[in-house]
């Protein structure tokens, strides 16, 4: 299956640095560019792309604004931001609107390609260090300033021991050798835990375990 690509960079050199490297894998294909959240937009109506690489600051609209709207469509593409910033405020505001994943520009070639193939496949791509953060952020504020939060279902050992490998940013081939069972398995336990705890995707995961004790900052990882 061949995974089509909309490239999203307000520089025209960054669009065709990336468009001339994926291109030349079979499974991939850039289906269009695009230099602001505008225009973003407008071509993922028209394109109708399985991924968007999305940069973060561009002008007219920026990337978290854009992932929010494109991530509210019916059967929207996932996102996976590009970004030279490594700043909390750009990784939470991604994950808050939604996008998958969250890459910086300076991440190799096969990570690249790897975090592409991740979110196609429907998983999030949120490294440990990511991860950590997103702990630390919530552990830092106060109380009256976190979220509320789903009152605590009735997980079962196995769904809860999962909630704390998501948590600390295991991915799915990484939680099945843990648990020592297939990734079906892990997938089916993911799948309970985010409908029981009705939770969107990774991040939400890792907030949710925070705020209910079942990880505490400086366990991630």
């Amino acid at each position: 299956m061949t995974i089509r690509l909309l490239i999203v960079d307000d520089q025209e050199l960054i669009r065709t640095g990336f468009r001339l490297f994926l291109q030349t894998h079979p499974d991939l294909e850039v289906v269009g560019e695009a230099a602001d959240g505008h225009e973003a937009l407008t071509q993922s109506a028209a394109l109708h792309p399985d991924v968007v690489l999305m940069d973060i600051r561009m002008p007219h609209m920026d990337g978290v604004e854009a992932t929010a709207r494109l991530t509210a469509t019916p059967s929207p593409p996932s996102v996976l931001i590009l970004t030279t910033y490594d700043l909390d405020e750009y990784v939470f505001g991604a994950l808050q609107a939604g996008a998958s994943g969250f890459l910086l520009k300076d991440a190799s070639r096969d990570r690249l390609l790897e975090a592409i193939r991740v979110i196609h496949a429907g998983e999030a791509l949120l490294s440990p260090s990511i991860t950590r953060r997103l702990i630390e952020n919530y552990a830092s504020r106060p109380r009256a300033q976190r979220p509320s939060t789903t009152p605590p279902a009735n997980l079962t050992p196995r769904e809860r021991e999962t909630l704390v490998l998501i948590a600390k940013g295991l991915s799915n081939p990484e939680i099945a050798a843990h648990l020592v069972v297939t990734e079906a398995t892990v997938k089916s336990h993911i799948g309970s835990v985010f409908a029981k705890l009705h939770l969107r995707d990774r991040a939400q995961a890792v907030i949710y375990a925070y705020e209910n004790g079942h990880i505490h900052p400086g366990h991630a990882g």
